[in-house]
């Protein structure tokens, strides 16, 4: 039975297919419906209408011969309707049988005004009983717009919907059924503005285990020799800014294959069965371009786990299109030469079955960039920016401890920024440390009012914090200190923060009491207390109460940890009783006052620095590790950073050495050693490799 084609069928015509000069075409039916509105309107029924001149409707209203009159203010026209006593003197010369039963004449005036006034002329002259009244009148064009556009509209928004239908229109096809498709952006080898292993700085565990996957679809036979198969899937896993997406872009830039990819929110659809099927299509798009990957960024968005709170946040639509996800990246189907690449920072919530080996075999972490790897970062982001001399590298890596990698691109771009409002035309040292104050801080207020005494009480209390910093072994270093107005901040400080593997707790204690030097300094030396300590107290609280509760170095509470690892923060209950909440509670206290305490004797014995010290904030703003330095001497110890450097320069100078030493011994080759053991019977030695002078 052979199929009937549609009529209203607008997809092209295949290959092959025989021309019908007689095909029915729906844009004939649009075309015959709007001539037939465009005859419907011009042949309105205008029989029984004549346009008279103004002097000859004069004649005509003082004749008394119109019913009434409609004046039109916007087209500055007229409308008259005729007696029907008076038809035969207007319409003289027309057949009467074309006359109709109310016929009119139309005429220009001079304007509304003018017409006004000859009407109550005529009225009071000639007593006509004619009926006046004005209107605005509405265009020619727009009334038949009015009259019109509906019906076209409707044919519009049918034509529309009948295009999307039939997959005609629209990005990738399909129309209202391409809902169910992914949305997967598809880079090739052809593709511009690539991104290479050579512009990912840092990250060299994570660049290792995702060039070995590159190394793969490049040369399988490597690996498949021995037995061995890649990786169905790699899951990248690290705070946000890492570098987890610019990873991923890498792999397409180095692979030479095709490269899917799509954020986990593309699943997501109010639709019920749409996630499921995008799912399906995705995969259907690999295998045909297999070999591939398929990289999905943060997809925590869909593969979040199953049955956590079903109650509360259960959400049907979603499990559907995990489960989907699941089943085609290791079901019954073959998926061999696909890929799949996957990116989070939130990997502690992903489901189970998503994160077992055969579907994410290897979970690589990307994590923030320790000190060299800042510096790599800043060479890279470095390259299109125009610095002068005074640019180290090695120091900006120091001044941004924490920092990820768009944390450094955006210290540079800013410092670019901030050189060109001045006018510069190399980015200087000084560009890059106001970008960082800039970033960290916030920008500089200066037009905030303060007084002297308020000026005063801030500078007693960043005082306060640099005098701990330097006099306490393990607190953090001090670079600067600043009482202009930051962001919030009416001052700042900033410090080097030790980059430690491990803390101890006498280095969080350390920490506590220079973060309460402003708070102790205040009661010292103005006998008073602001509110201006209020991070700091939020910060000290915080730290204190990580001691006890998870770290477990409280006395009281030894060795307990409270911490939740699956993050689901304790639900409904704490794991502890009533009686050990007030005991953590007087911990805290007790922890916290003793560094308050501990804070207010150094700075007692510390006195006259201190006070040398705010004056010189007072009358700077800002003072630098070299004015503390003056003034408490020179600090006896240094910084982890700064021992990590010399460490690594130790190592560099023993390098050279035996480097120097491996260039001076010339190698010993057969033909020396031959004329060696030729040698007389002298008793002199020589040195290996060289020649008798005899």
């Amino acid at each position: 039975m052979e199929n009937k084609k549609n009529m209203f069928d607008m997809s092209p015509r295949k290959k092959g297919d025989k021309p019908n000069p007689f095909r029915f075409n729906l844009y004939w039916m649009y075309g015959l419906i709007f001539v037939m509105l465009i005859a419907l309107y011009m042949t309105n029924d205008t029989a029984g209408s004549k346009d008279l001149d103004w002097t000859q409707f004069q004649k005509y209203v003082k004749e008394n011969t119109f019913k009434d009159i409609t004046v039109y203010n916007q087209k500055r026209m007229a409308e008259a309707t005729v007696k029907a006593d008076k038809v035969a003197t207007v319409f003289q010369d027309m057949d009467p049988s074309k006359i109709g039963p109310s016929p009119k004449v139309y005429v220009k005036i001079p304007s509304a005004d003018k017409f006004s006034d000859f009407y109550d002329k005529a009225v009071e002259e000639n007593q006509i009983d004619t009926q006046l009244r004005f209107e605005e009148g509405e265009d020619l064009f727009w009334s038949f717009l009015v009259s019109v556009g509906p019906f076209v509209l409707i044919i519009l928004i049918w034509f529309f919907l009948m295009r999307r239908m039939s997959g005609g229109a629209g990005p990738g096809g399909g129309g209202v059924f391409s809902v169910g498709k992914a949305k997967a952006q598809l880079f090739d080898k052809d593709n511009e503005h690539k991104v290479t292993f050579k512009d990912v700085a840092g990250l060299a565990g994570a660049k290792q285990e995702v060039e070995e996957i590159v190394s793969f679809l490049k040369n399988p036979e490597k690996y498949t020799e021995l037995g061995g198969k890649i990786p169905k899937g790699a899951l990248l896993v690290g705070p946000p800014g890492t570098g987890k997406t610019l990873l991923a872009k890498a792999v397409a830039g180095e692979a030479n294959v095709p490269f899917f990819s799509l954020s986990g929110s593309d699943f997501v659809e109010m639709f019920v069965g749409v996630g499921a099927s995008r799912v399906r299509d995705l995969f259907r798009q690999a295998k045909e371009k297999s070999p591939c990957i398929v990289f999905i960024d943060e997809i925590d968005a869909v593969g979040r786990a199953r049955g956590r709170n079903a109650s509360m946040n259960s959400n049907d639509e979603r499990e559907n299109t995990l489960n989907q996800l699941l089943t085609e990246m290791d079901g019954f189907g073959s998926n061999s030469g696909v890929i799949i690449l996957a990116a989070t920072n939130r990997a502690d919530i992903l489901d189970k079955a998503l994160l077992r080996a055969g579907r994410f075999d290897r979970q690589i972490h990307v994590e923030l960039p320790d000190l060299n790897e800042r510096k790599e970062i800043f060479g890279v982001h470095l390259r299109p920016i125009k610095i002068d001399e005074t640019v180290d590298t090695d120091f900006l890596a120091r001044q941004t401890p924490g920092f990820s990698g768009a944390d450094i691109a955006n210290v540079c771009n800013e410092a670019a920024l901030i050189a060109a409002r001045n006018g510069k035309k190399f980015v200087q040292k000084v560009d890059f440390m106001n970008a960082v104050d800039r970033i960290v801080g916030g920008l500089e207020k200066r037009t905030k009012i303060t007084t002297a005494e308020e000026r005063r009480s801030i500078a007693i209390h960043e005082a306060g914090h640099a005098t701990l910093s330097w006099m306490l072994e393990h607190a953090n270093p001090l670079v600067k200190v600043t009482i202009v107005p930051r962001g919030k901040a009416l001052g700042a400080a900033w410090y080097l923060p030790e980059e430690r593997q491990i803390t101890t707790k006498e280095q969080l204690l350390d920490e506590m009491c220079a973060t309460l030097g402003g708070r102790a300094a205040e009661e010292l030396f103005l006998g008073k207390i602001s509110t201006g300590a209020s991070n700091d107290l939020e910060k000290v609280t915080k730290q204190a109460y990580a001691m006890v509760v998870y770290f477990g170095m409280s006395e009281k509470l030894p060795n307990l940890n409270y911490y939740d690892s699956t993050g689901q923060e304790w639900g409904f209950t704490k794991p502890y009783s009533e009686e050990t909440a007030k005991l953590i509670d007087n911990e805290v206290q007790r922890i916290i006052n003793e560094q308050y305490e501990r804070a207010k004797r150094i700075l007692s014995e510390q006195a006259e620095g201190h006070a040398k010290l705010a004056n010189v904030l007072l009358e700077n703003e800002v003072i630098y590790t070299e004015d503390v330095e003056h003034i408490f001497g020179k600090r006896p110890w240094i910084s982890r950073s700064q021992e990590i450097l010399e460490a690594q320069e130790k190592e560099k100078a023993l390098e050279q050495e035996k480097e120097k030493e491996k260039e001076e011994k010339e190698p010993t080759t057969p033909d020396t050693q031959a004329d060696n053991s030729g040698q007389s019977d002298n008793g002199s030695a020589t040195e290996t490799g060289q020649q008798d002078p005899a």
